[in-house]
């Protein structure tokens, strides 16, 4: 019998030739990534136990994201305990505000996780990397520390489970609408602890953001992780920021999955996930009329430079109705410098929008747009539970950037095709 991509990468990283789901191994990681939320709670533990040093300064990342610029004296002591700790151990990828991005968009961008790595972070939505062709997933505090002393960590080998998607998408419809539209028809435990494995040629011909989105919501469905199987995309997209050396690997003709689940993404139309679930998904010509107080374009999920592009696509010489608030969070500073030479600050500032630096923010609540009692928002986030972004009465809709975009401009929940 063959093995999947997920139980190869696994078992090489296990010092085996064959691993099988369900039995539990100890690993070697290739990443430990944390962030001012999560680091912390990690440092305590590690100071409180004297360690001596870490593993390797190399291959611990620390990305405060969450509440940056620091929002008030408790967010600004977080980020201290990082960088104290960041100095005392020379911790070689400390990133902070000039150099700091949302951590997601930020490892890839700058060529720090790989295919065939095994990373893990203290933040759900490390599954994103899964789109490079690693096995990437969100782990404890509890674990991070453990790993930055040894190196390693412990899984259960997850059962995988095939999506295909075959046929090509309708105008607006990218990936954040096929992995909406996957969680809508599974749910938010269809793929508990598993491995997402998403192929087919739809796939294929998705650029490396939008795999991204894919695998950063995979957590949504309750998997384990997200992955796809590297080819020339993943390859053109690495090669040029890799830092070190990397392995590509995909899985077996006959390898053996726990489901299978196939889709044909040209009867996809753009999604729409309703409150209070990931899974509350509807076409957007079925939304109804929905309207809405605020708009946000970004986050780990949806603020690389081919969101924006997309999101002033829709924007350029409209104008935001006036009784909704626009706000776009470029993932990093090269992205937002990007966006900036191309001109799409401009156009997003002269839509009525207001363009933030990179970070977390409104996505779970922290600022930079926090909801009050009984307002509505579109968002290209990733989880609308109630209270997400601010109040519990709060409603969050989660779309891809060109609806949020159009529904700016509507003043509720839209297409673009109705600008």
């Amino acid at each position: 019998m063959g093995q999947t991509i997920t139980e190869k990468i696994l078992a090489a990283h296990a010092g085996r030739d064959v691993v099988v789901p369900g039995e539990i191994i100890n690993v070697r990681i290739d990443i430990a990534l944390a962030n001012d939320i999560t680091a912390p709670i990690a440092i305590e533990l590690l100071e409180a136990a004297n360690i001596p040093s870490v593993f390797d300064r190399e291959k611990i990342v620390l990305v405060p994201d969450h509440y940056v610029p620091n929002k008030d004296s408790r967010s600004a002591e977080q980020v201290q305990i990082m960088r104290r700790f960041a100095r005392k151990h020379d911790i070689r990828y400390f990133f902070e505000l000039g150099e700091m991005g949302i951590e997601h968009a930020l490892l890839p961008e700058q060529g720090l996780v790989l295919p065939g790595d095994v990373v893990i972070g203290a933040d759900s939505h490390t599954c994103t990397y899964g789109a490079l062709g690693a096995f990437a997933t969100g782990v404890g505090s509890t674990d991070i520390a453990a790993a930055m002393i040894t190196g390693e960590t412990w899984f259960k080998v997850p059962e995988s489970i095939k999506f295909t998607y075959k046929g090509k998408p309708q105008k607006w419809v990218t990936g954040k609408d096929l992995i909406l539209y996957t969680i809508g028809d599974i749910g938010v435990a269809g793929a508990r602890y598993k491995a997402m494995e998403f192929d087919g040629e739809a796939i294929e011909a998705l650029p490396m953001a939008d795999r991204m989105t894919m695998a950063n919501m995979a957590i949504e469905a309750g998997a384990k992780s997200g992955i796809i199987a590297p080819d020339q995309v993943t390859v053109d997209y690495v090669s040029r920021r890799a830092k070190r050396a990397f392995e590509l690997y995909v899985s077996d003709s006959d390898a053996a999955y726990v489901d299978s689940k196939s889709y044909d993404v040209s009867e996809i139309e753009p999604q729409v996930a309703f409150p209070y679930l990931p899974e509350n998904t509807r076409p957007v010509s079925g939304a109804g009329t929905v309207p809405i107080d605020q708009v946000v374009i970004g986050s780990c999920t949806n603020g690389r430079i081919d969101d924006l592009r997309l999101a002033a696509r829709v924007l350029k010489g409209q104008t935001i109705d006036r009784n909704v608030r626009l706000i776009v969070i470029p993932a990093t500073p090269t992205v937002y410098r990007q966006a900036m030479a191309e001109g799409l600050l401009e156009t997003f500032l002269a839509a009525g929008g207001i363009v933030s630096p990179p970070t977390c923010g409104p996505c779970l609540g922290g600022f930079m747009g926090v909801l009050g009692p009984g307002e509505r928002a579109v968002a290209t986030t990733n989880r609308n539970f109630v209270g997400r972004m601010g109040h519990p009465t709060s409603e969050v809709y989660l779309t891809n950037p060109a609806v949020a975009a159009a529904s700016a401009v509507l003043g509720r929940i839209g297409s673009p095709e109705e600008l």
